[in-house]
């Protein structure tokens, strides 16, 4: 039921899956699974959703005659967020390095945002060497999020799958040919994220 009824309120908004992707900060492959009934959103995102559609969250779980009340929805405007080479962690705090000029996005707070040049081959096939990632600032991951973490004694950021097995970490890759990292310990102490990466862009 909430797959049919999210379809018909976003069709009726007349807005895209990328339109309320974007509107909600998430992939468009998110909702595309939502409205495919192939997973669910969480109560907070829930809210999120209702608010956005002006309806109750009892009406997108069970149906219904949506409420009187519409919020009007505004496209995120595309914002310069800049673009680095790469991310290094340095006396407990993140340098973003290599200037590289800047792309758009469409995101509410661009101040929160960088892209980063991927580098190397570790996360093929869905990620290439050169390709743009753009990452929402924050210090947490959730497990399974896809993120931009700096550890090690070089210091230096990697973006990789963020996993948590009891008290390790392990930093997972997408490339077969390419081991997982696993941290426990003290190398957990020189752990830093940089953020969480929100979507990619294939090379420029």
């Amino acid at each position: 039921m909430f797959a049919e009824n999210l379809r018909k309120l976003r069709r009726e908004r007349k807005l895209s899956q990328g339109a309320l992707a974007a509107a909600l900060q998430i992939t468009q492959q998110a909702v595309g699974k939502w409205e495919t009934g192939r997973s669910q959103p969480d109560a907070v995102m829930l809210r999120r959703i209702a608010d956005l559609f002006g309806v109750s969250t009892d009406l997108l779980l069970a149906g219904g005659q949506p409420a009187a009340r519409v919020l009007s929805y505004t496209a995120p405007v595309e914002h310069p967020i800049p673009v680095v080479g790469t991310v290094r962690a340095g006396f407990g705090a993140l340098a973003l390095e290599e200037d590289c000029g800047v792309e758009y996005a469409r995101v509410k707070d661009p101040e929160n945002y960088f892209y980063l040049i991927v580098r190397g081959d570790s996360m093929e096939p869905r990620i290439q060497d050169g390709d743009l990632a753009l990452v929402h600032r924050q210090s947490t991951l959730e497990d399974g999020d896809l993120g931009v973490i700096v550890f090690g004694e070089e210091g230096e950021g990697t973006l990789k799958k963020f996993i948590r097995r009891g008290n390790a970490v392990v930093l997972q890759p997408f490339n077969p040919d390419y081991q997982p990292q696993v941290l426990v310990g003290e190398d957990l102490d020189r752990l830093y994220i940089a953020g969480k990466v929100v979507e990619t862009k294939a090379k420029w």
